[in-house]
């Protein structure tokens, strides 16, 4: 037992220098070297300050809904829902957000739909949806705001994110930004 007990000590030793110490200034020093030395993208609009990395909460027809949260766009409680795919609640949850989603977009297909637009992320703080999420919602928005359709269509061309290097992750399209720009468009 005694050969035992001071490596663990050690270890413990180790792993709280390094992990309370050392690692922390390890990743402080490389966010130092990311946009905005790590503090997020900050976007200030009409005179108030949006982080473009935290999902914001747009449910009005005349701009592009953001993808549901299950935190209410809290993020100080980032967190998902816990429910399954399969649990009822959930579904019903899906559920009520689809037949949401297809009164406010008359002319939509149910199979059109693409389920980000529906489902919550895991921190349900995502500030981006699908391409495909965007284009579903342009002709609400285009009749709303009474402005060509092909205009918002391209709006949405030039709002789209490419994967990083081209290779890890989806094409993407951050809500906040494609929201101010098309304010933009009047």
């Amino acid at each position: 037992m005694k050969q035992n007990i001071l490596p663990a000590i050690r270890l413990t030793l180790f792993c709280a220098v390094f992990f309370s110490g050392i690692y922390t200034f390890l990743i402080y020093g490389v966010a130092q070297f990311s946009p905005n030395n790590g503090k997020g993208e900050i976007i200030e609009h009409n005179g108030k300050k949006f982080y473009a990395n935290v999902g914001q909460k747009f449910d009005k027809d005349e701009y592009f809904w953001s993808r549901p949260s299950a935190v209410d766009y809290n993020a100080a409680g980032a967190g998902g829902s816990n429910k399954g795919p399969s649990n009822p609640d959930y579904l019903k949850d899906v559920e009520g957000r689809i037949e949401n989603f297809m009164k406010h977009n008359p002319g939509i297909q149910k199979s059109e739909i693409p389920s980000d637009i529906v489902t919550a992320s895991g921190a349900g703080l995502d500030p981006n949806i699908s391409v495909q999420a965007a284009k579903v919602q342009a002709k609400r928005i285009a009749e709303i705001r009474k402005i060509d359709q092909n205009s918002v269509d391209e709006l949405i061309a030039n709002q789209i994110e490419k994967p990083f290097l081209g290779m890890f992750g989806t094409e993407k399209i951050n809500v906040l930004k494609l929201n101010i720009a098309l304010d933009g468009l009047k």
